[in-house]
């Protein structure tokens, strides 16, 4: 299962999501394998990989100076793989802008190797990018972190144009997986009116966890750390393992 986790609207908890989550997956022994597809590289920070010291990254197994599995590398911090990415990925866009068949590089270096993990998960960035449409072509489902907010609503309508302009073009098979509460805060009034609203219009498609805000949550990339293995008694922590287990559900590895 290839997983896009994407939000064209930044600050939403998505790289914080992609980290966690390939952890809490590990974690239940499934083969997990975590794709850095933003050029700031932060999920590859969060996963006790230095950006800085990288020799080989996603630019370029895009660019295909190098093959995908030359460029991963396991996280003994974080108990999965990655295929890390830094500043130079920005480049890679600017390279492909000519390229015939640009749109399906990403989905055409992973076919070697997605027979060796159970998820891999794609860390996406906060823009309709070239990356992020290798990620959309590439993968199986969408799981979209959403912050309930006064704008959530508007910027997932945009997101559901863009899936179903991929699907039309380029990938019959793409779904939404899941719609992920991040941020959630109990206490204020907005955010349980719009996680009603939410509910109400995706029904079941809206992922029963809700990831809480939690201060471990936001220290934990400072360490190079998941959560998990930053404080495994938080409220982040034990919510990223309650997600785990629903993606495990709605998914069984065979």
């Amino acid at each position: 299962m290839i997983l896009a986790v994407t939000n064209q609207k930044g600050g939403v908890g998505k790289t914080t999501t992609a980290v966690n989550l390939a952890a809490s997956l590990a974690a239940t022994q499934r083969r997990v394998l975590l794709l850095d597809l933003d050029p700031q590289g932060n999920a590859t920070m969060g996963s006790g990989i230095d950006k800085y010291s990288l020799t080989l990254s996603l630019y370029e197994v895009l660019t295909r100076r190098c093959d995908v599995q030359q460029a991963i590398v396991y996280s003994e911090a974080a108990g999965y793989h990655v295929l890390p990415a830094n500043g130079d990925l920005t480049a890679a866009e600017v390279e492909l802008i000519n390229v015939i068949g640009r749109e399906q590089r990403l989905a055409r270096a992973l076919d070697s190797v997605r027979h060796q993990y159970d998820v891999i998960l794609i860390d996406c960035p906060p823009s309709l990018s070239m990356l992020t449409v290798n990620a959309l072509v590439a993968s199986e489902g969408v799981l979209i972190p959403v912050q309930c907010e006064y704008f959530a609503l508007e910027g997932l309508s945009a997101l559901l144009e863009t899936v179903e302009s991929i699907r039309d073009a380029y990938n019959p098979n793409l779904r939404v997986e899941g719609i992920l509460r991040t941020m959630y805060d109990a206490r204020n009034s907005l955010t349980v009116d719009v996680s009603a609203q939410l509910v109400s219009h995706f029904g079941e498609r809206v992922y029963d966890t809700v990831i809480p805000r939690n201060v471990r949550l936001a220290e934990a990339p400072s360490h190079g750390l998941p959560v998990l293995y930053y404080d495994k008694a938080s409220k982040g922590a034990l919510a990223y393992l309650s997600l785990a287990g629903e993606v495990n559900r709605r998914q069984p590895v065979m």
